[in-house]
């Protein structure tokens, strides 16, 4: 996991690389915000979507609600950055919608997005 810094109207923001699964259940989750606050001092974070376990993206195995009541509950903002168009849930296309108005977790294409995102919260 490699992680660097951008600041972003005056707003610190990790972003994070891996070419590994960073988050796979709630415990991880907690484990990961820990360690990105430790190394940069900020709650605000960006992670690309194969950095997430992929039951993540099947909203009835209840991962999603576990790991994102964590960075909730720590306030934490997460934006995750991928390509969604390849999942056909409908449940899943929703809760991606929904989360994108509001204020703490998103799903977007690009890190470009992300960080604007982020930024404004």
């Amino acid at each position: 996991m490699k992680t660097k810094t951008a600041t972003v109207n005056g707003r610190e923001i990790a972003i994070v690389t891996s070419d590994q699964v960073c988050i796979s259940d709630a415990q991880s989750a907690l484990d990961f915000m820990m360690s990105v606050n430790y190394e940069t001092g900020s709650r605000a974070i960006i992670l690309d979507k194969e950095a997430v376990i992929e039951d993540f993206f099947v909203l009835s195995t209840k991962i999603a609600g576990d790991i994102l009541q964590k960075f909730i509950t720590y306030q934490f903002k997460l934006a995750i950055v991928g390509d969604f168009s390849g999942y056909t849930s409908k449940s899943l296309r929703d809760f991606i919608v929904e989360s994108n108005r509001g204020r703490d977790i998103f799903f977007v294409s690009s890190e470009g997005e992300a960080l604007e995102k982020l930024s404004q919260v």
